[in-house]
């Protein structure tokens, strides 16, 4: 599978089960939700161990960084393996355990449409976990990948939101 939609609008976030930043079931989220300026995705498993020493941790320095000035966030757990571990469940222990208050979904193939990854994946073209999306103003994908330096995009962004 082809990686990555730099230069390209961002897709919707479809089919996805989510919920709120106070960890409740919700209606399924817009990316106009996040808000009018830049806006973070983050792509991980619950089992995946480079999510929890980097893509979390990484998560939680954005936030903590740009969260007050504009910057939109979702998570987003994309089961293309594990089923049975990267459950819905999951979602509000990692929510809890990593203090981020801000909307968190869980994507999983649709049974009888021959899936084998989360039609999300297929749509960002992500090629794994943990990975990381940042979308501009204008709906372009600008990031898409599986590294993302925190203190770097902190800096990059700081100086456009701040």
């Amino acid at each position: 599978m082809k990686t990555g939609i730099v230069g390209s609008p961002s897709p919707p976030l479809e089919n996805v089960q989510w919920i709120d930043g106070n960890g409740n079931q919700r209606d399924p989220l817009s990316l106009e939700e996040l808000g009018t300026g830049f806006k973070i995705l983050y792509f991980f498993q619950d089992w995946c161990a480079g999510c929890h020493t980097h893509g979390f941790p990484t998560l939680v320095t954005l936030l903590e960084n740009l969260g007050n000035k504009g910057v939109g966030f979702a998570a987003v757990q994309t089961v293309f393996e594990g089923s049975d571990v990267n459950t819905f469940d999951r979602l509000r222990e990692n929510q809890s355990r990593y203090g981020l208050g801000i909307p968190f979904g869980h994507a999983a193939p649709v049974e009888g449409r021959g899936e084998t990854v989360p039609a999300i994946m297929e749509a960002f073209q992500t090629g794994g976990t943990p990975w990381f999306v940042v979308i501009a103003p204008d709906g372009r994908v600008v990031y898409d990948g599986f590294r993302l330096e925190a203190d770097a995009l902190v800096h990059a962004l700081g100086a456009s939101v701040g």
